[in-house]
């Protein structure tokens, strides 16, 4: 068998081979450097890839999502909405009771509180209106334009209190006073109020997508009604036994949560389209809690009779001053915490 090294010095010599093993630790060496760019471009500082260009982030894609506070304050803010939020009952001035007033919209509604609350970049706008329907805010009343018509792309918050005219509050409450003594006429509308609740909860969503249809990028804050009885005593001159205050807050409780429910379906349609603004829900049934009708010092009038007319005044089981400077406190509460998601 041949050695390959004994016929290597043969051929070439001690020299010889020896140069050639030299030739082989050259390419050794060698090769790396120039089949390799990292070992080349570390030795040499030759054939070095080019950096990749530093990516600077789009700053309007960067930009965190803004706070509740930042959102609704960054337009302009609109209170809609019927009497609880007109203010009717706490009237503190004579423009308050001008007779052409014919929203009777107050000085100590709870918008004052809230539009001084906070500064709005685009001012503010009191425009809820006594008596008003979901048909009149589209609509107008009272001879005014419609109070969706105030709103805008510019429009950031929206506070409102609608519902209890559409359910036909007033005219139960009326059934509850003008009856007889032990008769059951105020409980026995109930089948009437439940069959308008019915109406009201197919109706009330339409409402709430056409205000986000004008003011899209809006926080919609919407108040359910607050609890007008204490349930402890009868109020005496009203006529209204124990049993049928019970009856009547309920109803005011099942009227709020169907708000409840109608502003979190609208809002879960805006989370799942990642769309701007919210719509939000104040439960306000126990806001007036040991201020109810009759007690020592009450958020809510109760029946006022206009003795001339021989009529129950509007402004019976309306909030009081005091009553609207507790619907501010959870306005202003609300506005401040936010929808409990990450605004858009």
């Amino acid at each position: 068998m041949i050695n390959p090294g004994a016929w290597a010095r043969d051929r070439l010599g001690e020299r010889g081979l020896a140069l050639l093993l030299l030739v082989g630790l050259l390419a050794l060496a060698v090769v790396p450097l120039v089949a390799l760019p990292a070992t080349r471009c570390k030795v040499f500082g030759a054939g070095c890839p080019r950096p990749e260009p530093e990516v600077i982030a789009d700053p309007v894609a960067a930009k965190q999502a803004p706070t509740p506070l930042e959102a609704a304050t960054s337009g302009a803010y609109a209170a809609l909405g019927d009497s609880y939020s007109a203010g009717i009952g706490a009237e503190a001035t004579l423009s308050d009771r001008n007779p052409l007033n014919r929203c009777h919209r107050t000085s100590k509604a709870y918008y004052h509180e809230v539009s001084q609350a906070f500064r709005f970049a685009r001012g503010s706008g009191f425009w809820a209106c006594s008596g008003a329907t979901i048909q009149d805010l589209r609509d107008g009343r009272g001879g005014e334009p419609s109070q969706l018509g105030r709103l805008s792309a510019d429009t950031s918050l929206v506070t409102l209190s609608i519902g209890g005219n559409d359910v036909g509050f007033a005219k139960v409450l009326a059934g509850c006073v003008i009856k007889l003594p032990w008769s059951e006429s105020c409980t026995g509308q109930g089948e009437d109020v439940a069959g308008r609740l019915a109406a009201l909860r197919q109706s009330l969503p339409g409402l709430l997508d056409d205000i986000r249809a004008r003011a899209p990028r809006a926080r919609v804050i919407v108040m359910g009604y607050p609890k007008a009885f204490s349930e402890v005593d009868g109020v005496g001159g009203d006529n209204i036994s124990v049993s049928d205050q019970r009856w009547l807050n309920a109803r005011a409780y099942d009227l709020g949560r169907l708000v409840q429910q109608s502003a979190a379906e609208a809002d879960a349609r805006i989370a799942a389209r990642h769309g701007q603004g919210s719509v939000e829900y104040v439960d306000a049934y126990s806001a007036f809690a040991g201020h109810e009708v009759g007690s020592g010092a009450p958020y809510m009038n109760g029946l006022l009779l206009n003795l001339s007319a021989l009529e129950a005044e509007p402004r019976s089981y309306h909030p009081t001053a005091a009553g609207q400077h507790a619907l501010a406190g959870l306005f202003i509460e609300q506005i401040k915490k936010g929808p409990g998601r990450p605004l858009n």
